[in-house]
C-alpha cells in the first residue's frame, strides 16, 4: 500500500516507485497528542505539515484573549503560516493537534531540496497553494455575504467531517460565533 503524501501527490503529477522513498526522505514524522501546540505563536514557523492521521488546527488570539480558530486540517490536508513559512518569519498564529495526530513535517530547507530533485512536485505544491487561497476566498465571501444561520448551515453541509470530529466550542471558533450561540442554532436545527 502506498503512503497516504505518495497518494495525495500521486493524483496531480506522476510518482515513479523509485521517487516515492526520495520523497518521503525529505519528511519527518511526528505523532502530535490532543491539545498539543506543533507551532507557537510569536515563535518562528518553519514546518509544513501533512495530515496522515488526525485532525489539528491554525489559530490566533484576539485582543480579548479569545481563540479564533482561522484554520482545520484533516486527513491529506496540509496546514501552516504560510506567509510566515515561506518567509522563515515569526508567526500569529498557534498550531495545535485537534486530535492525537500522525504528521508529516517539512521544512523550507527541505522542500527546495526536494523540488530541486524533483521540479515536478512544483506543479503539486501548486495546485496545494491554489485551493489554499481559493478556500480561503469562499470562506471570506461567505463570512460576508451569509447571516449566521447559514454561514452554519452551510458549514455543516460542506463539512460534515468536522462537526463529527470537532469540539463544537472549536467549530464556533471557527465561524466567529461563541459556543453559546451555536449551541442555540443547533436546537433550532434539531
Amino acid at each position: 500500500m502506498r503512503h497516504p503524501l505518495i497518494e495525495h501527490i500521486s493524483k496531480q503529477v506522476q510518482v515513479a516507485p523509485e521517487e516515492e522513498a526520495l520523497i518521503l526522505s525529505f519528511f519527518q514524522s511526528v505523532r502530535a497528542k490532543k491539545k498539543q501546540n506543533l507551532v507557537e505563536a510569536g515563535n518562528p514557523c518553519s514546518a509544513l505539515f501533512f495530515v496522515v492521521e488526525g485532525c489539528i488546527r491554525m489559530f490566533h488570539l484576539s485582543e480579548k484573549g479569545i481563540e479564533q480558530t482561522i484554520q482545520f486540517a484533516l486527513e491529506n490536508w496540509w496546514l501552516t503560516d504560510f506567509s510566515a513559512f515561506t518567509l522563515q518569519q515569526n508567526t500569529g498564529f498557534t498550531i495545535q493537534a485537534v486530535e492525537n495526530s500522525e504528521l508529516l513535517v517539512i521544512d523550507v530547507k527541505n522542500q527546495e531540496r526536494l523540488l530541486e530533485q524533483l521540479p515536478k512536485l512544483e506543479r503539486y505544491f501548486r495546485f496545494v497553494y491554489q485551493r489554499g487561497y481559493g478556500a480561503a476566498q469562499v470562506r471570506m465571501k461567505f463570512h460576508h455575504d451569509l447571516s449566521r444561520e447559514k454561514l452554519y448551515q452551510n458549514f455543516v453541509e460542506n463539512y460534515p467531517q468536522f462537526v463529527q470530529r470537532v469540539p463544537q466550542y472549536l467549530i464556533a471558533s471557527y465561524l466567529g460565533f461563541t459556543p453559546e450561540y451555536l449551541s442555540e442554532l443547533r436546537k433550532k436545527r434539531s
